[in-house]
């Protein structure tokens, strides 16, 4: 155990010195550091990692008491995650800090043995495909688990002009955008960036090199699909080129035209497996769907529509992508870091059991939404709104 130990520790001490990210996402300031035991899940490419290591890097711990290990490396493959935290607890570890945690089998029970018999802090960091807040080990009752979501327009703001926004609660903007936009219309022009959030802005390694954003992005997904859904899910090699094939034909649809019938020819599947490979891309944050709470949660009610999980994932798969689908896209991917979604009746997308969306362009009318208690138009290219018409882009700045 000590030659693996010393092995983790050389690499670690070279990666902190090499570690000079200094901007915080917005998770940071919520997460309760006296926990024993934190998780972090989310999409790959949320920035898991630099919160990890900048938590590492600011801990005033002297550095032979915290470590950082990455659970998919080989070289831990035949290593007991409990036996090499003992070993670290025995010479002075105080916290460990484990990276990619679903790639290690039974984690689970390593990490409750680690929480009832050792006394250290651990965080680890995960793919929100594993249903780590339902576990088997009911590790849930042990860990605080945080789940992730990409950047909002706010904090791509902040990191591409250097400055720093404050965010607003719903209620804040429903009630007061008019104000809200305002005071931000002082500081920025919000719809000068906009276009380039839309399409690049949810991850932040954009800003490693803005270049190759797509190239990183197609990998990210790939890496998803080839191996963490099938490391969770068990998915046979042979039928992950249909799911990859499910992902295109979903992007170049228009999410309330999906007819899951002829979907599941397309690709040659039945019906059952379609609905499992859907919900296996939701878990793995490819996919977002959205079901009326009517028809309740099983993974085989057929949902109302089919959204990918962000806006950049439409410009990166699919040519030509429907502006009506960006805007509604882009709402659901905001709303969801707090709040519950779901179908409504009318409109476009209800929110808690109370409000009632409708998404569109300048011209939007409030047809469709009329007679409709607390409804909302959501307009885009529109910077300052007034009675229930809401600029789409304030809903950046919700977290």
């Amino acid at each position: 155990m000590e030659n693996i130990f010393n092995l983790f520790q050389e690499r670690f001490i070279s990666l902190l010195a090499r570690f000079n990210i200094s901007y915080k996402r917005y998770f940071y300031k919520k997460i309760n550091f006296n926990d024993k035991l934190i998780g972090i899940i989310g999409a790959r490419g949320v920035g898991k990692t630099t919160f990890l290591l900048q938590f590492l890097k600011e801990h005033q711990l002297p550095i032979s008491k915290k470590l950082y290990i990455s659970a998919d490396s080989i070289e831990f493959s035949d290593v007991s995650l409990f036996e090499f935290a003992k070993y670290f607890e025995s010479i002075g570890g105080e916290v460990l800090v484990i990276d990619e945690i679903h790639k290690y089998k039974d984690f689970e029970k390593h990490l409750k043995q680690i929480y009832d018999f050792l006394n250290i802090k651990v965080l680890f960091s995960g793919s929100s495909a594993i249903r780590l807040e339902h576990s088997k080990t009911d590790l849930s009752r042990r860990a605080a688990i945080y789940k992730v979501n990409g950047m909002s327009y706010r904090e791509f703001l902040e990191l591409k002009l250097g400055i720093s926004l404050k965010s607003y609660t719903l209620k804040e903007i429903l009630e007061n955008h008019t104000d809200i936009a305002y005071e931000i219309l002082k500081i920025i022009k919000p719809l000068e960036h906009w276009k380039e959030y839309l399409q690049k802005g949810f991850y932040p390694f954009y800003f490693e090199n803005p270049e190759t954003y797509y190239i990183k992005l197609e990998q990210i997904i790939n890496t998803v699909i080839e191996t963490d859904l099938p490391f969770v899910f068990k998915i046979e090699v042979e039928n992950l080129i249909k799911l990859k094939k499910l992902v295109k034909l979903i992007c170049v649809s228009e999410p309330y035209e999906l007819n899951l019938s002829k979907l599941a020819q397309k690709i040659e599947i039945n019906r059952i497996t379609l609905y499992k490979y859907i919900e296996y891309l939701h878990r793995g944050d490819i996919l977002f769907i959205l079901k009326s709470p009517q028809k309740g949660d099983s993974i085989f009610t057929k949902p109302e529509k089919i959204y990918m999980n962000n806006t950049n994932l439409n410009y990166c798969y699919c040519e030509n992508p429907k502006i009506g689908t960006i805007r509604e896209t882009f709402v659901i991917s905001m709303l969801r870091e707090n709040h519950q979604i779901e179908y409504p009746k009318k409109g476009d997308i209800r929110v808690d059991g109370k409000y009632t969306f409708e998404v569109g362009g300048k011209n939007k009318k409030q047809t469709q939404i009329k007679d409709t208690k607390n409804s909302y138009l959501v307009i885009d290219d529109l910077e300052v709104g007034i009675n229930n018409r809401i600029p789409l882009w304030l809903f950046g700045f919700l977290y």
